[in-house]
């Protein structure tokens, strides 16, 4: 029997500028920034969900912490990932963004029922701001 899995736990975006990613992250998104180093800064998104940035080229070889090995991983070019809003935010949201200058690339109406908005970070990243009901496995609309 195949054992459970609770959901993704961490999601990891690769930039090129941590004190440029913090104030994109931190400064326009609001995000808690629980750890602060060299190679990594790791945000609180919401109750068990972190965002880890991750400074391009420090992660690639393995890292040994304690004895043990962490994988060296790594992306090449830009990403995508989406953060979870309610639906009755999202007008807020979009005028938020415009406000602070931030280009809304795309507002998607999925067959669903749910919404999404996606727009960059300074390393080209796509972050999308997403609803309930785009997933046949999340079929709250309205939240």
């Amino acid at each position: 029997m195949r054992p459970s899995i609770k959901g993704i736990l961490e999601t990891p975006v690769y930039v090129d500028d941590l004190a440029l990613s913090h104030a994109f992250y931190h400064g326009l998104l609001g995000f808690e920034r629980m750890i602060e180093g060299d190679r990594l800064h790791a945000y609180n998104v919401a109750p068990a969900q972190t965002l880890i940035v991750f400074l391009r080229g420090t992660c690639d070889e393995d890292l040994w912490i304690r004895g043990e090995k962490v994988p060296g991983h790594r992306s090449d070019g830009p990403s995508h990932f989406a953060f979870r809003i309610e639906i009755k935010v999202l007008a807020d949201w979009m005028a938020y963004l415009k406000a602070e200058g931030v280009d809304i690339e795309s507002h998607v109406h999925w067959p669903l029922g749910g919404e999404s908005i996606y727009f960059r970070d300074p390393f080209n990243n796509v972050v999308e701001l997403a609803t309930g009901g785009i997933w046949p496995n999340d079929a709250v609309v309205n939240s």
